[in-house]
């Protein structure tokens, strides 16, 4: 075992649109590299509050551009290879998820820009297409966010997964 042993307690959000689509982001300098919106609590902060925080620092949208509809019931962790261990993200995360509906179809996206930048696009994706795109660890976690929030989803959308179409 290496030596880092803790787990980051992290949110992540599913926004969805009219659709069914959800929002991905690509991580900068990587060409297929999507994931939805994530990042880490702060102390005493807690998880629905983080989730909208972390969902307007790196996209933009407000808390009157979208309404959170489910949250998943249980916590849910990935362990990261050696190589990307570090103090700040220990072993791994464990996450809380939530799924959020977009109530402005007109709310813009914005990216947070400069050299430090997180990510250098976004698109709308099927949740089954997006777990193909993005890093093998997170896949694992984002197939079960499909399953769960599949009953929440627009109609479409759960017509399509269930057919193999995005």
């Amino acid at each position: 075992m290496g030596k880092h042993q803790s787990f980051r307690a992290n949110v992540g959000v599913v926004v969805v649109d009219a659709r069914g689509q959800v929002l991905a982001l690509r991580r900068a300098g990587s060409a297929d590299a999507w994931q939805m919106p994530q990042g880490g609590l702060k102390v005493g902060e807690e998880p629905r509050e983080a989730a909208i925080r972390e969902l307007g620092e790196e996209t933009g949208l407000r808390p009157g551009d979208i309404e959170i509809v489910r949250e998943h019931p249980q916590w849910l962790a990935y362990e990261l290879p050696e190589a990307a261990c570090s103090q700040k993200t220990g072993r791994g995360q464990v996450q809380k998820w939530f799924l959020c509906r977009l109530t402005d179809p007109d709310a813009g996206i914005a990216l947070p820009g400069g050299k430090r930048a997180e990510f250098d696009a976004f698109r709308w994706m099927g949740l089954d297409e997006l777990c193909e795109h993005t890093w093998e660890v997170r896949r694992p976690i984002y197939r079960e966010l499909a399953r769960f929030f599949a009953p929440h989803l627009p109609a479409a959308s759960r017509q399509r997964q269930r057919s193999g179409q995005s």
